[in-house]
């Protein structure tokens, strides 16, 4: 049996309340299948530890999530603690994570699931996508290296490298590959989304992304302005497949997704690299509804079932990806069911939808 050792972070807010109804299905999937075992290793950090210690992300669980097979992330963050400058502290856990460990691959599943109403009037035949977010450049290379002017004059550089292109490019078509193509018509597609038209960076960006679709001809090749894309995601949602994207504009778009398909709720992530990978939920810590056990867990457990499947693919152990697989479908049968949490208009409460994704997986 293999063992995966995982270093969990439980967050702020919610945080603690939905990682325990993930970790609770996992362990389900894990007694279902047999084959594996997750441990996991509980360390401190986030914003309510920042400012009860004065550090957000202590040596010591640096070093656990270092060391681990992957990292399980809650929500973290909370709006009324921020660093001497106003930032918020978040970053220094999840920015630099993903900078030390190389963590080159946002990987932002986007689907509307059974039964989760849509803010938009017309789905055509439904959304499945994957927004792809370069993470290891972009804008957010300028994280704690601002060029600062006397207290006058602040400046951020975005860096596009050749190297960081074309990696996140052949994970783009490669995951076109896999997948079914876009719902509307079925096709694999790699959409290019960018604003070459304005700044050389991005034009180059673009230029890497067309020498890495040349060697993939069995894809086909779109493009779309970082602007014209928040609107053609609303008009035609699902004529879209795979899109990626520079660091920051990653960022925005894969928020925007999430509010066409449910919420934040429904946001599952993984950072992901060649070595190591984080896996966390999308939304925030919603500080106001914490405790009331009203949070909606789907994001957090489906981010748990994205760690499976890459564990399992990493350590070549078929138990864990099929755990993955049982994960999600125990998901979507609570969901179609009609069992929705408040976000979702629903009354369904947290802990009762973690008890209701387990029993969905032992009747599988």
């Amino acid at each position: 049996m293999k063992q995966f050792n995982i270093a969990r972070f439980e967050g702020d807010g919610i945080g603690p309340e939905i990682m325990a109804e993930a970790v609770k299905v996992i362990k389900a999937a894990e007694t279902k299948l047999g084959g594996f075992q997750c441990e996991f290793d509980t360390v401190p950090a986030g914003a309510a530890h920042y400012r009860d210690h004065g550090e957000a992300f202590p040596e010591t669980s640096r070093r656990v999530a270092h060391e681990a097979d992957a990292i399980f992330l809650s929500s973290m963050g909370l709006p009324d603690v921020t660093k001497p400058d106003g930032t918020e502290v978040q970053g220094d856990i999840i920015v630099i994570t993903r900078r030390e460990l190389d963590l080159y691959r946002g990987v932002r599943p986007v689907k509307l699931r059974p039964n989760v109403p849509s803010p938009l009037a017309n789905v055509g035949k439904g959304i499945d996508l994957v927004v792809l977010r370069e993470q290891s450049e972009g804008l957010f290379a300028a994280y704690q290296s601002s060029h600062i002017v006397k207290d006058e004059v602040y400046s951020d550089s975005m860096i596009v490298t050749r190297r960081g292109t074309e990696r996140i490019c052949r994970t783009a078509f490669e995951l076109a590959n896999r997948r079914g193509g876009a719902p509307a018509d079925g096709v694999s597609r790699v959409t290019c989304v960018d604003k070459a038209n304005n700044f050389q960076a991005m034009a180059f960006f673009r230029r890497i992304f067309d020498e890495v679709a040349s060697t993939h001809p069995g894809v086909s090749v779109d493009y779309a302005y970082i602007d014209a894309i928040m609107i053609h995601l609303l008009q035609r949602p699902d004529s879209f497949d795979v899109l990626v994207l520079e660091n920051m504009y990653g960022d925005i778009l894969s928020d925007l997704s999430a509010g066409i398909t449910g919420g934040m709720g429904f946001a599952a992530s993984g950072d992901i690299g060649d070595d190591h990978a984080m896996f966390q939920c999308a939304g925030g810590s919603a500080p106001d509804i914490a405790g009331k056990d009203i949070a909606n867990p789907v994001a957090q457990i489906l981010s748990g079932a994205m760690m499976l499947q890459w564990l399992g693919q990493r350590f070549s152990v078929a138990e864990s990806i099929r755990a993955a697989e049982l994960i999600e479908t125990g998901v979507d049968q609570v969901l179609a069911a009609g069992h929705l949490t408040s976000d979702a208009q629903g009354t369904t409460r947290t802990s009762e939808f973690g008890s209701l994704v387990v029993d969905a997986i032992a009747a599988l």
